[in-house]
């Protein structure tokens, strides 16, 4: 077998440098203010990654669309005020696999974490009906959420669009009858829309897991306060025998908690893999002997993001939920 190269070329975020070792203190202290943070989105005001936002952080927030994910990375190079909120995964799609390339190849650092249920309308301009409505536009991904919904409903084209706040917003500046969107309640009272039926979702046990971004100096600032007991790394291994049963082990042995693993191809390496994980603990000092300690066994190890992990699952059925 090839064997990947391993080298500790490792890349750790502040906690674990320093001219003595010693790492950061668990415990971190309330942030500073939030009032008038920029935060960076994928999609219009009103998408869900607005709804993560405004729940992570509260109402006073300038909010930057961007139209990729990409772009939030993008801008935050040239400001470096800015703060960056993404998808990484969904209870029903999955990891989004090119947002984890992101965050290896960027600066960026995770700060924090936010499980939103997410729950689609059906919203068009006030005065029409179901009976009305011929089309229905909204984001793939949202489209097949509501499969059921639009099956139930004869007759309707589907078209697709790359945001379902922006679909919805095209559909009230354009002021466009018989046509309608599959999005946010937020988005149908953003751009002044009747929500013609809510929770179409087919499955209602749809979450997401957005990460908070920002960069090294915005840390304290960004996360919740707490006790740091979630992080997100991503190593290659080298391709032998029990190479990843070997990091596991050494995991467990520190009493540390795998919550998620991801395997992706290295490009122009075929049929080798980068792992990106999720880790919980309750002792920061073990989760930091634990790092220590899978060193010799990975190579081209980074530390994502260390943070508090988010317990209560958020609803998007308000601003403030």
């Amino acid at each position: 077998m090839n064997m990947v190269s391993v080298d500790n070329n490792l890349q750790l975020s502040n906690s674990h440098l320093g001219d003595k070792g010693n790492s950061q203190p668990a415990t971190l202290p309330q942030g500073g203010s939030r009032r008038g943070l920029k935060v960076a989105i994928q999609g219009g005001l009103g998408a869900y990654h607005d709804i993560a936002a405004r729940n992570y952080f509260g109402e006073e927030l300038e909010i930057v669309p961007c139209l990729t994910f990409k772009d939030i990375f993008s801008k935050a190079q040239k400001d470096e005020d800015l703060i960056g909120i993404m998808a990484i995964e969904n209870t029903i799609a999955g990891g989004l696999l090119l947002n984890h390339d992101l965050l290896k190849i960027n600066d960026m650092k995770i700060a924090g974490e936010h499980k939103l249920r997410i729950s689609h309308t059906l919203s068009a301009l006030p005065g029409q009906s179901l009976h009305d409505i011929k089309e229905i536009v909204s984001h793939p991904m949202a489209l097949m959420q509501c499969a059921d919904f639009i099956e139930s409903l004869p007759n309707v084209k589907i078209v697709e669009h790359e945001d379902t706040a922006l679909a919805a917003k095209e559909i009230s500046e354009n002021k466009t009858q018989g046509v309608a969107a599959i999005c946010s309640k937020l988005a149908a009272e953003i751009y002044n829309l009747e929500i013609l039926s809510a929770g179409i979702e087919t499955n209602k046990r749809n979450f997401t897991r957005f990460l908070v971004l920002s960069h090294e100096e915005m840390l304290p600032e960004v996360r919740k306060p707490g006790n740091i007991d979630k992080a997100s790394l991503v190593f290659v291994l080298p391709h032998t025998e029990g190479s990843l049963s070997q990091v596991l082990s050494v995991l467990s042995f520190y009493g540390i908690n795998l919550t998620r693993i991801q395997s992706l191809p290295i490009i122009g390496r075929e049929w080798e893999y980068q792992f990106y994980i999720d880790l919980s603990f309750a002792d920061y000092e073990r989760y930091n002997q634990a790092v220590k300690a899978i060193l010799p066994l990975v190579g081209q190890l980074k530390v994502l993001g260390e943070y508090v992990e988010h317990k209560q699952i958020a609803n998007n059925g308000n601003k403030n939920s």
